[in-house]
């Protein structure tokens, strides 16, 4: 049905810069930990709490991006080039809407958003500085993030992974300049971090702009920016409201276990955001090799080569297990490094060790579903399982399983932990189910 050479060389082709774009965005949390946790304990743990509020920004960017990646797979399968201007308009005006309220609260009510994340006034006052500086990169990210979207789905993959690897290294050796005072500057600490994060994406954005100029490259039709086909934008939003939800649920949820973490005391807030950080790095693979399957599969389907597309969600889910199990030996065998990377007292290096090894666990049940989920079932448009999965293993188990253990029954932090991970190895069973009905080999194209 399909060359098997083929088929592994435009997975790394397209995975392999995904992957290195996703470890390059996580290496920026990285530099943060490492370098403001030699400067003091509640300096990385402030700022770890305070960039939630990012990444429940991303999960509604990640919906319009998503959605118009999925569409954009298929079209881009199909060749109608007239199709995939629309999409990136429709994409840039709900990221801009989003990316103008997140902006907005970082700047009016910092403290507020702090307040949900910890309790500690020191920490507050820390996060809500970053805070301020930081919102004017979210006011930038939504935009670049859908012009990297749709370099993704019409074969520029390789730029786009250049362009977000180029701002990540701007980030992390202006993090340094600006952290610690380099070159006669002032140590700016949480606050440079921030002001770092924030011209690397101007820097960004710039470049991606520019690029987009080419003959090659899909960009914006300025002229029909507020104007196109009812059809489409139905499709659209079709795509986008399961992924919201799915999204929501998601980010609010993981949002919700760093809230409960935090409230659990600075030294369990602390080794939590140094597990974080690791989780992030090691899940790249996974994450490239989703968002290949997701372009990929969709080509097929979008091309009217249904039985190919099929064949290529298989393969894609059995190689997600192979991930799986290697993530997790990876995590194993990089704990006594990490332990011993960052400044952390006594009581939080053990709750780092116990972490990381009930995070091993974790990372075969965030392979699986990561591919499986919003690489194979969301390439052929059936995202509103992930949605249905979450409501009831996330906020149906594991939410309120962490929450009675660290408020009611007062269990030890590592029992609260275990109970954050239970969704995504709980629902592994339910994901191969919905596989193996093979609703998502379909055509979303008209």
């Amino acid at each position: 049905m399909y060359d098997n050479r083929q088929f592994y060389r435009k997975l790394f082709t397209i995975a392999f810069p995904i992957a290195l774009q996703s470890l390059m965005l996580a290496a920026v949390a990285a530099g943060d930990a490492l370098m403001l946790g030699r400067i003091a304990q509640n300096e990385m743990t402030a700022v770890s709490l305070a960039t939630q509020i990012q990444f429940v920004q991303n999960m509604f960017l990640a919906s319009v991006t998503m959605a118009g990646a999925i569409l954009g797979a298929q079209y881009f399968g199909k060749g109608d080039r007239e199709t995939l201007q629309e999409l990136f308009n429709l994409m840039l005006r709900f990221a801009g809407l989003i990316s103008i309220l997140f902006f907005a609260a970082c700047e009016l009510i910092p403290e507020a958003l702090m307040h949900i994340f910890a309790s500690d006034m020191e920490l507050i006052r820390i996060g809500s500085g970053y805070l301020r500086i930081a919102g004017w990169s979210y006011l930038l990210t939504g935009i670049s993030q859908c012009y990297l979207t749709m370099m993704k789905v019409t074969d520029h993959v390789s730029p786009s992974a250049v362009i977000s690897s180029m701002a990540v290294l701007i980030n992390i050796g202006l993090n340094a300049v600006f952290i610690f005072g380099l070159f006669g500057l002032p140590a700016l600490h949480s606050r440079g971090a921030a002001l770092a994060t924030t011209i690397s994406r101007v820097v960004e954005l710039l470049v991606c702009i520019a690029l987009t100029s080419r003959k090659t490259y899909i960009r914006p039709d300025w002229k029909r920016f507020f104007k196109g086909r009812r059809e489409l934008l139905q499709d659209f939003i079709r795509q986008c409201l399961p992924l919201l939800g799915g999204g929501l649920l998601w980010g609010v949820g993981f949002t919700s276990y760093t809230a409960i973490m935090g409230h659990m005391g600075t030294d369990a807030a602390a080794a939590n955001s140094v597990s974080a950080v690791v989780r992030d790095l090691i899940c790249c693979a996974c994450n490239g090799i989703g968002s290949a399957a997701g372009i990929i599969v969709g080509n097929e389907l979008g091309a009217g080569r249904l039985d190919t597309g099929k064949a290529y969600g298989i393969k894609l889910k059995n190689i997600s297990w192979v991930v799986g199990i290697l993530s997790m030996l990876l995590v194993l065998a990089c704990t006594p490094l990490v332990t011993r990377m960052v400044i952390l007292t006594e009581d939080a290096q053990r709750y780092l060790t116990g972490m990381m090894v009930i995070m091993a666990v974790y990372m075969i049940g965030r392979s699986v579903n990561t591919v499986t989920i919003n690489g194979v079932l969301d390439g052929g448009g059936d995202t509103i399982f992930d949605m249905y999965s979450l409501a009831v293993c996330m906020w149906g188990i594991a939410i309120p399983l962490a929450l009675l253990g660290a408020f009611v029954f007062h269990w030890h932090v590592l029992a609260v932990y275990a109970c954050t991970c239970l969704d995504e190895v709980g629902k592994i069973p339910w994901v191969m189910l919905r596989f193996r009905k093979y609703k998502w080999v379909k055509n979303l194209t008209r």
